[in-house]
């Protein structure tokens, strides 16, 4: 077995102490360094001082809601790429588009099998890395300036510089929805395509509302190119090569 680097630090933030030591030990064997927290603010505090590379997170902590500490680093952009697994008991179609809606990657649900679960923090873990070092320096879409190393996008100005704006802070989620609109320009992408390119699953627990929720984010945050991501009427979106009119 190829163990993962040791370096690969994972969060778990739960306070059922039980379910802490299974999941810690189950990755430990791995090779996984696995940090822990029993509430919302140790497990910030565990973020900002030891930078993990994936956090798994319950949404029932003691002091907050899982969802708004995963919003809080979906916000910020030292911590905005750092994958979120949430594991709970909480199962309804609502409870997973709030999940989704709030930045998670991926939701599991308890009682869970502890070999899927390991799957499916290696799977993201890979996709994570791989990504990175496929992805080229930069990409451009008429005037707008995808980073995908940086994880941002700029508006670039008429001469082609890139420096008209600030970079753009997106969401995991957000960034890998613009990058899939952005392969293939001017061609429409189904909801279902974007699932599968997005949220890598077959679209059994994502909905056509999720998708929707996140390309108005990403829209939003695109400020004066926000008509470039256009909507195609009970087909999905495509995003547009033609030049922003004057403001």
């Amino acid at each position: 077995m190829v163990l993962p680097m040791a370096a690969t630090t994972i969060l778990i933030v739960d306070d059922e102490y039980d379910l802490v030591r299974l999941v810690r030990y189950n990755l430990e064997k791995e090779g996984y360094k696995v940090l822990t927290a029993y509430d919302g603010q140790e497990a910030l505090r565990q973020v900002k001082e030891n930078s993990p590379e994936l956090v798994i997170l319950d949404l029932m902590l003691p002091d907050m809601p899982g969802y708004d500490i995963c919003k809080q680093l979906k916000a910020e952009p030292e911590t905005e790429a750092i994958p979120v697994i949430m594991l709970t008991a909480r199962s309804s179609e609502d409870d997973k588009i709030s999940g989704f809606q709030a930045g998670a990657e991926d939701y599991v649900v308890k009682p869970f099998s502890p070999k899927e679960l390991i799957y499916r923090v290696k799977a993201m873990l890979g996709r994570t890395q791989k990504n990175r070092s496929a992805l080229p320096k930069d990409i451009r879409i008429g005037p707008l300036v995808i980073f995908p190393n940086d994880h941002c996008v700029s508006i670039a100005s008429e001469d082609g510089s890139s420096d008209r704006n600030l970079p753009i802070a997106l969401s995991h989620l957000e960034f890998k929805l613009l990058l899939s609109l952005a392969a293939s320009p001017n061609m429409v992408k189904t909801r279902e395509q974007l699932i599968a390119d997005v949220w890598e699953q077959d679209g059994e627990d994502i909905s056509d509302r999720t998708v929707d929720t996140h390309v108005k984010r990403l829209r939003q945050k695109l400020g004066e190119a926000r008509d470039m991501i256009e909507t195609i009427r009970g087909v999905g979106y495509r995003i547009t090569t033609r030049q922003l009119q004057p403001v």
